[in-house]
C-alpha cells in the first residue's frame, strides 16, 4: 500500500538500524584505514605521498561511484544494490591481505573496496529520509552515529589485530566483518510513497509515448523500474527529472561548498595518527585519539539531530551547520601547535563532537533543498562531489609533509578550506535576505506575491518567504509568463 507520508516509526527504526550497521561497516571501516598507515609505510618502504593514496581512493572510489548506488536503488532495488555492495567491499578487503606492492592495494582496497562502499552508502542514508519526516533529524543523528560509535570501538579492535596478526591478518579479518552489509541490505524494506508516484502529465502529451502505455504511466512513477520497457526518448525524459534539482540555485551553492568542505575534512582522519606519532604520542595512545573522536562524534550526531528537531531550532538548522563546519576549521587551524596527548585529547573531542554535528546536518539540508522525492538521486551527487577532494586532499597534506618536514602546512590548509565553505553559505543565505529585502521594498507591502517563469517543463517560484523551495511541474509553454 502507498503512504501519504513517511510513517515516522515503526519499521521505520529497523531503517535505522540498518543504516548504522551500513556506516559502521563503510565509514568506520574507512576511518581504521589510518592505522594501516604507518604499517604500509614501514612494509613497501614509501612516502607519505604515495602511502596516502590509499586512504584517498577508498574515499574518492565511495563518493565517486555514489550516483551508481542511488541508480541501482532506484531502478532496480535498494536491498540488491546493499547486498552486491557488501560482497564487492568484503572480496577487496580479503584480496588486499595478499597484497604484494602499493600498486596492489590501490586496486583491491581502494577501487574495490571503495566500490563496494558506494553500493550502500548513499542508498541506505536516502532510505531513512523516505521513512521519516518530522523526526528525520534525530533519525539521521542515530543512524551517522555508526560512524563514531565504529571508530570508537574499531580503532583499539584493529591496533590489536595488527599486532596479534600483522596487518594482513587485520585486513582479512575486516574482510569477514563488512560482509554484515549483506545482513543490513536485508533490512531495507521498501516503501511507496504518494509523493514518488506523481503522474507526468507532460510525458503523456509526446508523440512518443505509445497510446497503449499511456493508461500505465498513470499508475506509476515516471521513473519506474518498467522505464526500461519504453522508447529511448521516455528513458531520457525520465533521467532528466531525476536530476533536474541540479539546476536549483539553492543546490549549486551548496555543491561547491561541499567541495571546499570535503577538502578539509578527509586528511586529519588520515593523518592525525601518524602526527601525533611524530609528536611522541605512544602507538596505543595516538589509536585511543581515534576512539575518542569516535565516540564523540556519536554525541554529536544524536545530540545536533535532536535539537535540530526541536521547534526553536528547526528553522536554523542551515546556520546550526554552517556553525559546525567553521569550528571544525577552526580546530585544524590550532592542530599545529598542540604536541603532547594532553593537548591532543581536547581537540579529539572538540573535532570529534562538530564532525558529528554537520555529518549528521548534510542529508537533512539535502533534503530541504530537493525534497524526499529527490533525496537519493540527490544524495547520489552529493557525495560524489566529495570524491575528487577525498582523493586529492591527502596526497596532498602528504606532498607538503614531505616537503616541509611538518604537518603546519597541510593541517592550515584544510582549517581555512573549511572556514571558506562555511563562509561561502553564509554569504549565499546574506545575499538571499538582501534579495528578499530589495523584493518587499518593490511591492511595497509583505503580502505573498509570486512570480513564476517557465524553464522548460519547470517552474519556479520566488516569493516574498525566498528561503522557501517551491518547485512544481507545470504544463505550461515554455515562453509563457504570468503574474499572480
Amino acid at each position: 500500500a502507498r503512504h501519504s507520508g513517511p510513517p515516522d516509526g515503526g519499521w521505520g527504526w529497523m531503517i535505522v538500524a540498518g543504516c548504522f550497521l551500513v556506516t559502521i561497516c563503510t565509514r568506520a571501516v574507512t576511518r581504521c584505514i589510518s592505522i594501516f598507515f604507518v604499517e604500509f609505510q614501514a612494509y613497501f618502504g614509501q612516502d607519505y605521498a604515495r602511502t596516502a593514496w590509499i586512504h584517498s581512493i577508498v574515499d574518492c572510489a565511495t563518493m565517486l561511484c555514489a550516483p551508481l548506488g542511488s541508480l541501482i536503488s532506484n531502478h532496480v532495488s535498494c536491498q540488491v544494490g546493499i547486498m552486491l555492495g557488501g560482497l564487492l567491499a568484503s572480496t577487496g578487503l580479503i584480496l588486499s591481505s595478499f597484497a604484494t606492492s602499493l600498486e596492489h592495494l590501490y586496486l583491491s582496497l581502494g577501487v574495490l573496496t571503495g566500490l563496494g562502499f558506494a553500493l550502500c552508502y548513499s542508498p541506505a542514508i536516502a532510505m531513512v529520509g523516505k521513512y521519516f519526516n518530522k523526526r528525520k533529524a534525530l533519525a539521521y543523528g542515530i543512524a551517522m552515529s555508526g560512524s563514531g560509535i565504529g571508530t570508537f570501538l574499531l580503532a583499539p579492535v584493529v591496533q590489536l589485530l595488527i599486532e596479534q596478526f600483522s596487518w594482513r591478518g587485520a585486513l582479512l579479518i575486516l574482510g569477514g566483518f563488512v560482509l554484515n552489509l549483506c545482513v543490513c541490505g536485508a533490512l531495507m524494506r521498501p516503501i511507496s510513497l504518494k509523493e514518488d508516484c506523481k503522474t507526468a502529465p507532460e510525458l503523456l502529451e509526446q508523440n512518443y509515448v505509445p497510446e497503449t502505455e499511456k493508461q500505465d504511466l498513470k499508475q506509476m512513477s515516471i521513473c519506474s523500474p518498467l522505464i526500461k520497457l519504453w522508447p529511448h526518448e521516455c528513458l531520457c525524459y525520465c533521467s532528466w527529472k531525476e536530476y533536474d534539482f541540479l539546476l536549483m540555485p539553492g543546490f549549486m551553492v551548496l555543491a561547491v561548498s561541499i567541495l571546499f568542505m570535503a577538502y578539509g575534512c578527509s586528511p586529519l582522519f588520515v593523518y592525525l595518527v601518524p602526527y601525533a606519532l611524530s609528536v611522541g604520542v605512544s602507538h596505543h595512545q595516538a589509536a585511543f585519539l581515534m576512539s575518542i573522536l569516535g565516540v564523540i562524534d556519536i554525541i554529536g550526531n544524536i545530540t545536533f539531530g535532536w535539537l535540530t528537531d526541536r521547534r526553536c531550532l528547526k528553522k536554523h538548522r542551515y546556520f546550526c551547520y554552517l556553525f559546525a563546519v567553521g569550528m571544525d576549521g577552526l580546530c585544524c587551524l590550532f592542530l599545529p601547535v598542540l604536541q603532547s596527548f594532553p593537548l591532543l585529547v581536547p581537540f579529539s573531542f572538540t573535532f570529534g563532537y562538530f564532525d558529528g554535528a554537520y555529518v549528521t546536518l548534510i542529508p537533512v539540508m539535502t533534503a530541504d533543498v530537493v525534497g524526499t522525492s529527490l533525496l537519493s538521486s540527490a544524495l547520489g551527487v552529493v557525495y560524489f562531489l566529495h570524491a575528487i577532494p577525498y582523493l586529492v586532499s591527502p596526497p596532498v597534506a602528504g606532498w607538503l609533509v614531505d616537503t616541509t618536514g611538518s604537518y603546519t602546512a597541510s593541517f592550515l590548509l584544510c582549517g581555512f578550506s573549511m572556514i571558506f565553505s562555511s563562509a561561502l553559505l553564509c554569504f549565499a543565505r546574506l545575499a538571499k535576505k538582501i534579495k528578499r529585502t530589495r523584493l518587499r521594498s518593490l511591492t511595497g507591502n509583505s503580502a505573498l506575491k509570486q512570480h513564476i517563469w517557465t524553464n522548460g517543463a519547470t517552474a519556479y517560484s520566488v516569493t516574498a518567504e525566498l528561503d522557501q523551495r517551491d518547485v512544481e511541474v507545470l504544463a505550461v509553454d515554455t515562453n509563457s509568463y504570468s503574474n499572480r
